[in-house]
């Protein structure tokens, strides 16, 4: 079992999640293949199942491989894609604000998710 990161993350990368994994194992692609998005994605052969990023995460884009939402199907493989690709542990800005709960709303009102 791991954890994915959904296009719910895409054009956010809020990257709170990176701060709590034990294991570094979230990343951000640096490469230039146009099938990786602008968002977050954990290595599934790193994760370690702990589940610390899901809490932190405030786009609430992170969910277990099992229960992804059907919407959302297609982001388990583009993690997985991200084995073996050019790729960085992000670090946060430290002025980056959180996101507002309007905001948040907004967002899963874009991808068809609430």
């Amino acid at each position: 079992m791991t954890w994915v990161i959904t296009a719910l993350c895409r054009d956010c990368l809020d990257i709170s999640c990176v701060g709590v994994c034990p294991v570094n194992c979230i990343y951000r692609y640096t490469g230039t293949d146009p099938k990786f998005p602008n968002r977050l994605f954990i290595d599934p052969q790193e994760c370690i199942d702990c589940g610390a990023c899901e809490p932190e995460c405030p786009w609430e884009a992170i969910f277990k491989d099992d229960a992804v939402p059907a919407i959302f199907a297609d982001d388990i493989a583009l993690d997985a894609a991200i084995v073996g690709a050019p790729r960085e542990v992000p670090e946060r800005p430290p002025d980056q604000k959180a996101p507002t709960p309007d905001e948040v709303k907004a967002n899963k009102q874009k991808w068809s998710y609430s």
